[in-house]
């Protein structure tokens, strides 16, 4: 008989592990370049310090990630250093053609934003930047690839690869699980078990 100290425990997700996970549960398909870029790179700290990105388009790169991923009693994008990873992302593992629709998204969405608010992307309310995102997202709504899928890709992979995530946020469980044959009732509960017929 075994006690349930002999079953192994919960262990943490590997980065290949979290990717495909985040891709089936988003049904999205990876472009080669960022899921080549998520496997090799280590998601840095978060912050706002760019190394490819101008201040202006980390900013609004940062206002959309935390829309597409915003705190709750989770972290949200932000706090896992998903902008540091986009930035990353652009600099080192996007193809040039990436890069231009990156970087003209990032332009659309501000020159949207200012030319009905006259504000910046990330200076609107929150309601006036989902209004903005949504009206961006919606233009490129029969584009194979386009600026938001690109965006949302980044902040999914970003997201559930940070090591925050991974230790707090997503839990593996194997399943089946391990195989115990002999179980005491106790342990199982007070079941019914349907007759097979």
């Amino acid at each position: 008989m075994n006690s349930s100290s002999d079953s192994p425990a919960p262990r943490l997700l590997t980065r290949r592990e979290a990717i495909q996970r985040a891709a089936v549960l988003f049904g999205i398909a990876l472009s080669p370049s960022i899921l080549a870029g998520a496997l090799q790179a280590q998601t840095p700290a978060s912050g706002r310090n760019s190394r490819y990105l101008s201040p202006r388009q980390l900013d609004v790169a940062g206002a959309i990630v935390d829309r597409i991923l915003p705190r709750t009693d989770t972290p949200g994008a932000l706090d896992v250093g998903v902008l540091t990873f986009v930035d990353l992302m652009y600099g080192e593992y996007m193809t040039l053609e990436e890069r231009e629709r990156f970087v003209n998204g990032l332009e659309l969405t501000e020159s949207a934003s200012l030319a009905s608010y006259q504000l910046g992307y990330g200076r609107l309310s929150i309601p006036l930047r989902d209004r903005v995102l949504t009206a961006v997202a919606e233009a490129s709504a029969d584009e194979e690839k386009s600026f938001f899928l690109q965006i949302k890709e980044l902040a999914i992979v970003g997201y559930f690869t940070s090591e925050t995530v991974i230790k707090t946020v997503l839990r593996y469980e194997p399943v089946p699980g391990p195989f115990r044959g002999n179980i005491p009732v106790s342990e199982v509960g007070p079941s019914t078990w349907a007759p097979s017929r």
